[in-house]
């Protein structure tokens, strides 16, 4: 007997998921998983993403590779077959007041996230737009939208995410492509623990400002990310869905 059919199902769809053996990446990927996706997790830490693998099954495979080799983007696409999903997880952040943040290193958190992610979309959109029905994913951030201090880089970086999200929806669109992005609020990852374990205020003030009373877990990211990548968003395409527990409108 077949199984029932779910316009939520990723079954048929080979994902790229990069940043993908831990944190939101490895979240994201045991939601697609579960809704039936072939996934390839990359990253720079080839033990991180064997350990990812092996937990997730056969239908994983590990490619170790840095999205800020941006010259070396096109031959790792020429590695991977039938790719119609891509999600630009891969990311890092400086956190230092602007006086103090070089140059280099605001640069750097833009190779990542931005540069590094543009170069990976363009290079993967023959296979995206050859499987009918290719879905580009950005993980943006609650800074896309607010004034957070000390993280001009990444601040910089997510608020670009939606203008590539924007930009990219309109001319894929012909293609067959859609191009959306999910944005966290505060959720609960070994980062944000090792961040507010020690500063009580931090994480009180944080609180405070989420109507729902609770910080995120790394499947309400995942399940969110599913949902834009799968035939139920089929007609949704250019939109940064915020998944933070109301905190953006929080008083």
């Amino acid at each position: 007997m077949n199984p029932p059919f779910s316009p939520f199902s990723l079954a048929g769809h080979r994902a790229l998921i990069t940043g993908g053996g831990s944190g939101l990446g490895l979240g994201i990927a045991r939601c697609f998983a579960a809704a039936g996706a072939e996934l390839v997790l990359a990253g720079r830490d080839g033990a991180k993403l064997a350990a990812a693998c092996a937990e997730l099954g056969d239908g994983a495979r590990a490619a170790v590779f840095d999205v800020t080799d941006t010259a070396g983007a096109d031959a790792f696409a020429a590695s991977l077959s039938g790719i119609s999903i891509l999600v630009n997880n891969a990311g890092g952040t400086v956190k230092k007041p602007i006086a103090a943040m070089r140059t280099e290193e605001f640069a750097g958190v833009l190779q990542t996230h931005v540069t590094g992610a543009f170069a990976l979309t363009r290079a993967l959109l023959p296979q995206l737009i050859a499987s009918r029905r290719g879905s580009v994913l950005f993980t943006a951030s609650m800074s896309s939208f607010l004034g957070i201090p000390y993280v001009a880089g990444y601040a910089a970086a997510k608020a670009a995410h939606i203008g590539l999200v924007r930009s990219l929806a309109t001319e894929l669109a012909a293609d067959g492509v859609r191009v959306n992005g999910v944005a966290p609020g505060w959720i609960d990852t070994a980062l944000f623990r090792k961040a507010t374990a020690d500063d009580p205020a931090r994480r009180a003030r944080i609180m405070g400002r989420i109507p729902m009373g609770r910080v995120g877990t790394e499947a309400d990211i995942g399940w969110a990310m599913t949902y834009l990548a799968s035939d139920a968003a089929a007609y949704v395409t250019g939109h940064v869905l915020v998944v933070d527990g109301g905190a953006l409108h929080g008083f």
